[in-house]
């Protein structure tokens, strides 16, 4: 399939979408604490998403080929679960750490984000994984510009990531995005600068990272959705949606309560 640009109009749908999903995390946060469980989270983004935004929840039912449908609303992470993990009624424990990622459908356009909470008191270990992946990931969004290409923004995840002794997960990557959940291109967190496909303005995609404080190998639980560390190490992932500007990028997942980028993209001392 070839990689659809957009247009302005189509921008302005994504940006909608993109805040919405942002404010759906936002609405999350204070529920995100010690013994409650993935299932009641799930039920609040539900009603949220149709109730309060006339929106669709994605992952409801999604169901890509040799995938059983998925049954929840949002995916929920916790601890060595890499990604796609399945709400239930486990209470979340003082010191987990908890990836919830969220796709809202908008007047038909997909805004897709997904951010790490720690539960409670996290360890020092847990929270300096989320903080190095949230980094890895702007490392990632400030590779994009016109002319750039899909190598330069997995080389600069993967430099620094492993540069902090972390792996990076090869199976899963970021993707294209648009009226479609996902489209091309393909977004690799991991590569050589200069190769894959030049960025043009137009282009819209998610940078999502998952990063491993072990090894880089993943096996799937029996759900058939579950993605886990071989070696049962934590991993985390931060994603945002961005599109290529005329002049770099715009990211479209920000809501008023987005974690704000980090002091190297905003040039704080």
């Amino acid at each position: 399939m070839p990689i659809t640009l957009k247009t302005a109009a189509d921008i302005e749908g994504m940006r909608i979408a993109g805040r919405l999903a942002s404010e759906v995390l936002d609405m999350l946060t204070p529920h995100v604490k010690p013994g409650v469980t993935t299932d009641q989270l799930d039920k609040l983004a539900h009603d949220h998403i149709v109730n309060v935004q006339g929106g669709i929840p994605a992952p409801l039912n999604y169901q890509p080929p040799g995938y059983i449908p998925y049954p929840k609303s949002i995916c929920t992470s916790i601890n060595h679960q890499v990604c796609h993990g399945i709400p239930n009624e486990k209470p979340l424990k003082n010191g987990d750490i908890v990836n919830i990622d969220v796709t809202v459908i908008k007047d038909g356009w997909h805004g897709d984000t997904s951010r790490m909470f720690v539960v409670g008191e996290g360890s020092i270990a847990a929270k300096r994984l989320c903080a190095i992946t949230y980094d890895a990931m702007w490392k990632g969004i400030a590779k994009v510009k016109p002319g750039a290409r899909l190598g330069d923004i997995g080389h600069a995840i993967q430099t620094f990531a492993e540069a902090q002794g972390f792996s990076i997960v090869r199976e899963f990557c970021g993707h294209g995005i648009g009226n479609k959940f996902h489209e091309e291109p393909q977004v690799l967190h991991y590569g050589r600068p200069g190769t894959l496909e030049e960025l043009v303005p137009g282009m819209i995609f998610t940078i999502e990272p998952m990063i491993n404080a072990g090894r880089r190998e993943i096996r799937e639980l029996g759900d058939g959705w579950t993605i886990v560390t071989k070696d049962r190490s934590l991993s985390a992932q931060w994603e945002h949606t961005v599109v290529v500007t005329e002049t770099g990028y715009e990211v479209l997942t920000v809501s008023a309560g987005s974690p704000p980028p980090p002091a190297f993209i905003t040039g704080a001392a």
